[in-house]
């Protein structure tokens, strides 16, 4: 989970700067820092833990984020869960 957690920290930072370094070229980048997913990987780091999204619901939002996010935003990471943290 250490270098999981810390790739997600990296892409954070690199979204960041890409934001800034490709703004003029009017490319915009954003980062979805998902939450609990119902998916293999989970189920084997949390046994007993059902999250509340499935991966075809986290597939539909990222989607349409995809499609729609940049018209509002630049260089943002946003959280995407159903729960806190």
């Amino acid at each position: 989970m250490a270098l999981y957690s810390a790739s997600k920290g990296a892409l954070a930072i690199l979204t960041e700067c890409l934001a800034e370094e490709l703004r003029d070229a009017g490319i915009s980048v954003n980062m979805l820092a998902l939450g609990a997913v119902d998916t293999q990987m989970l189920q084997k780091a949390f046994p007993g833990y059902t999250a509340p999204v499935s991966p075809a619901e986290m597939a539909t939002f990222i989607a349409s984020f995809s499609k729609t996010g940049h018209h509002f935003m630049n260089g943002k990471i946003i959280p995407v869960s159903l729960s806190t943290p």
